[in-house]
């Protein structure tokens, strides 16, 4: 069978999209894509694809162009004449000249199926040998599946046809308006035109998917997945999550979802968690579809990402960005609003504290490396925007649309959003529009805000100074709020003050009050004169987007208490608190891990010990001294086995601390009670050795040194699907042998690409933190690839070498300057070089966070 290599995408400019955007109104597209070439068998590697696109265009005989990122191009027409084909690529798409009032344009090409993750991607179960098909276009890959103008704010509506294999189902954004045979007992398919919708957020996907449908509130709405996990499709749970969503948006954004149906789509192989397309959603099965005993961790992040994606109905797809310079808006209101849904509409009443120790440490995370950018910044073309979708553009927006909505007020931010809806439906609008908006609904003028806080990079800090008078009362609280030096904005901060009190061996809220901070000093006057608190506590609440410190008596009281603090959001400010503390140098590794190993088997929230356990695990292989990490990880491994013993039998903490334990065992009698887990001879009462567990052991036994290939391939067999496939690639790569990291980094850098599950899987075992000495060679062989390798991948793939591959594990200085001796090549794509610097920050902290840990 003739093969294909995958076709670039044209990198579109602003200035180009811009242009195009006055130029050119799209009416509608009509697209034919035949699926049969092969499309039951494991090899086929292309589709064919006819889009006949009208449009308008505002000033006759002007030229434009189109992206059309196919394999090969068998026509193209314009008006009924031939085009010139003879400039097309791929990465250039293909000149429309002389064109008049009204026109035609019709492409016959073959696009490529796609094992990365882009455009129309296509696996093989290995479970049944069964094909399957997803799409994914943001951010301008739709023109790998049909020809079309790939920018946001050319709208249009879209009628899809589908030859397929009988069998297979077909979804699309749209309904099914009417199916027929076809030729070699296929049929095709023909879709009802779609809503008015941007290219990015159209959708197919095929193959002979499980389904379940219910409906509610007159909305048609399936649930799919692949044959082989129909018993793992937990419909009631997943329906109930979504109707709630549906049920609360509906009464708080005063529009109704303006689509008959909903189709929700799990499928392995997804780079995102989900992508919104409209009316057609697809999620990551290997996420969100539970093979095995999860937590309610798990659940809370899968009902939060339903309930991000519903969200884009409105915010994304019926009203749309018209640049990428708002994909900030974009993503920022649906984490805002999921949390918000969750946290009112669903049992994850704690959802806001889930916010705060999870998402917000992405995003403090990302704002403190040397790439931070505003909010808001421009994007200059397509290639800029994907490397965009980080921390700041999700969780710091989130909690700048969350201080907004205190700003102003719940009300007013409705009242706002709603009218902000009704204008621009269907249409596309900036961040400047929904603020006029809401700055009619709440009277208040609000550009300043904006200023401040979305035209400005990185995070301030809020330190209280507080004096205590002899009679037990406060002398006085002072705020301090202080910036890095290179970004030195002062905000202004509404925040919440908390004052907590030991009653009965638990701290309790006393009080809280509600206030603005900004400029460099804030008295708060109102607390003089009142009887101190045990702790005090900023932020109160995490209305506000900045890093925090505690005064000494709060701190005392804290690490003595913190267990016993009456809120899941106080404790998740104080967990975050240290934990930033500890990033930053000013809290050795080995006091956090006392304080970790101290209060957390008492913690009762899922989501404060998961992510928890996940800092500690950082803070060992990154920030402890090396010579004392092994009685660090000692330490853990004793605390976690014992936690795994008293917890609740089968409960979400006993499978929390099991994973910890499995992932901190580094000694021989705990490899021995991980080898006793797998065989059997001495599991945990109520510890399920489910797939995943046995997964989570044998890779833990795996990058000691103590299982072998063969074991791998053994568990395979027990095994033998997607994700069987993925974890045995990560054991493999884990295996401590030069030859086999020899093998692995030749896979990973060699002239073929692999796919992308494999990709990541080989990347995330190549490194281990048992393993620094063992791929200490690949670091300058990083540097020596990394532009190579960039040119030649496909965007996803690229960047997932880029910061998966970086030699963090080398924490030293010779490392860092390997990385300004690259990075001083200014030739080189900026992308790249943001994504390289943010590698050589990590390393710069850790160095920092270890001689603190050091001389300690």
């Amino acid at each position: 069978m003739e093969t294909f290599s995958v076709a670039g995408v044209r990198n579109l400019t602003q200035l180009e999209a811009a242009e195009r955007a006055r130029l050119v109104d799209v009416v509608g597209y009509d697209i034919t894509l035949d699926l049969t070439d092969g499309a039951g068998e494991p090899g086929a590697v292309a589709f064919r694809s006819r889009s006949r696109i009208t449009f308008r265009c505002q000033n006759p005989g002007a030229s434009s162009f189109v992206e059309a990122a196919a394999v090969r191009l068998h026509s193209a027409t314009l008006n009924g004449a031939p085009l010139d084909t003879t400039g097309w690529t791929p990465e250039a798409g293909l000149t429309l000249p002389d064109l008049a009032a009204h026109n035609v344009l019709e492409i016959d090409a073959d696009f490529a199926y796609s094992d990365t993750g882009q455009g129309l991607h296509r696996l093989v179960d290995p479970v049944d040998n069964e094909v399957y098909l997803y799409s994914q276009f943001e951010t301008a890959d739709a023109q790998r599946v049909y020809a079309c103008f790939d920018q946001p704010d050319l709208k249009s509506v879209y009628t899809w046809h589908v030859t397929a294999p009988q069998r297979w189902r077909v979804v699309s954004n749209a309904v099914i308006e009417r199916e027929e045979p076809a030729a070699g007992g296929a049929r095709t398919v023909h879709f009802a035109p779609s809503a008015r919708m941007s290219t990015y957020i159209t959708a197919l996907c095929a193959g002979p998917y499980h389904e379940v449908r219910r409906s509610h509130d007159g909305i048609d709405m399936g649930y799919l997945c692949r044959a082989s996990m129909a018993q793992h499709l937990d419909v009631d749970d997943l329906h109930e999550v979504t109707t709630q969503g549906f049920d609360f948006f509906h009464a708080k954004f005063g529009i109704r979802y303006p689509l008959p149906k909903y189709d929700q789509i799990w499928t392995p192989e997804f780079n995102a968690g989900a992508m919104e397309n409209f009316g057609c959603v697809v999620h990551a099965e290997e996420y969100y579809l539970f093979r095995s005993q999860v937590t309610d961790f798990e659940y809370e992040q899968r009902a939060n990402t339903i309930l991000h994606e519903l969200a884009h109905m409105w915010f994304g797809d019926l009203v749309t960005m018209r640049w990428w310079n708002d994909l900030w808006l974009n993503e920022s209101f649906a984490e805002w609003a999921s949390h918000w849904c969750n946290a009112e509409a669903t049992r994850f009443t704690d959802a806001w504290a889930t916010f705060a120790s999870t998402r917000k440490a992405w995003g403090y995370r990302q704002d403190q490396l040397s790439s931070t950018h505003p909010v808001y910044c421009e994007i200059p073309d397509v290639e800029a925007v994907e490397v965009n979708f980080d921390g700041i553009t999700y969780a710091k927006g989130a909690s700048v649309i969350k201080q907004l909505v205190a700003y102003v007020g719940i009300d007013a931010f409705l009242v706002g959003l709603r009218a902000y809806f009704a204008k621009h439906q269907w249409g596309n609008a900036t961040f400047d529009d929904l603020l006029t908006e809401l700055e009619t609904a709440c009277g208040r003028e609000l550009r300043k805000f904006s200023a401040q806080w979305l035209e400005t990079a990185q995070v301030n800090t809020l330190t209280p100074r507080v004096e205590i008078a002899s009679d037990g009362a406060y002398g006085s609280v002072v705020v301090e709020q202080s910036a890095p030096a290179d970004y030195p904005t002062l905000r202004t901060h509404r925040i919440g003050v908390g004052l907590y009190d030991l009653v009965d061996g638990a701290l309790i809220r006393r009080e809280h009050l509600q206030l603005d901070v900004s400029g460099e000093r804030t008295v708060l006057d109102g607390l003089a004169g009142v009887r101190a608190a045990d702790v005090l506590l900023l932020n109160d609440e995490d209305l506000s987007y900045t890093k925090l410190r505690l005064d000494a008596r709060s701190l005392k009281s804290v690490v003595a208490n913190l267990a016993t603090l009456e809120s899941s959001v106080a404790r998740a400010l104080v967990w975050s608190t240290t934990w930033d503390m500890t990033r930053d140098g000013e809290l050795a590794a080995r006091d956090y891990l006392d304080l970790v190993l101290n209060a957390l088997p008492a913690e009762r929230d899922i989501n404060l010990v998961t992510s928890t356990l996940r800092q500690t695990t950082t803070a060992l292989t990154f920030y402890a001294d090396p010579v004392w990490g092994p009685t660090g990880w000692a330490r853990l491994a004793e605390v976690a086995a014992h936690a795994v013993a008293a917890t609740e039998s089968g409960s979400g903490f006993q499978l929390a601390w099991a994973r910890a334990y499995a992932g901190a065992a580094r000694a021989e009698a705990d490899l021995a009670t991980l080898r006793s887990w797998l065989d059997g001879s001495a599991t945990p009462a109520g510890l399920s050795m489910d797939a995943e567990m046995r997964w989570t052991a044998l890779q833990s036994l795996a990058a000691a040194g103590a299982c072998t290939a063969e074991e791998i391939a053994a568990e395979l067999r027990r095994d033998p699907t997607n994700d069987g496939e993925r974890q045995a690639a990560l054991a493999e790569a884990l295996l401590p042998t030069a030859e086999n990291k020899a093998r692995v980094w030749e896979q990973l850098t060699g002239p073929e690409q692999l796919p992308n599950w494999r990709h990541r899987a080989l990347l995330h075992g190549f490194q281990h933190s048992t393993q620094v000495e063992l791929t200490a060679p690949y670091a300058q062989r990083f540097f020596d690839v990394a532009a190579d390798l960039w040119a030649r991948r496909d965007s996803e793939t690229a960047q997932e070498f880029v910061t998966m591959g970086f030699p963090a594990y080398q924490v030293d200085e010779a490392l860092v300057a390997a990385a300004e001796r690259w990075l001083a090549d200014e030739s080189r794509p900026a992308p790249l070089r943001r994504l390289v610097a943010e590698g050589r920050d990590s390393v710069v902290r850790a160095l920092r966070a270890r001689a603190a840990d050091t001389t300690r």
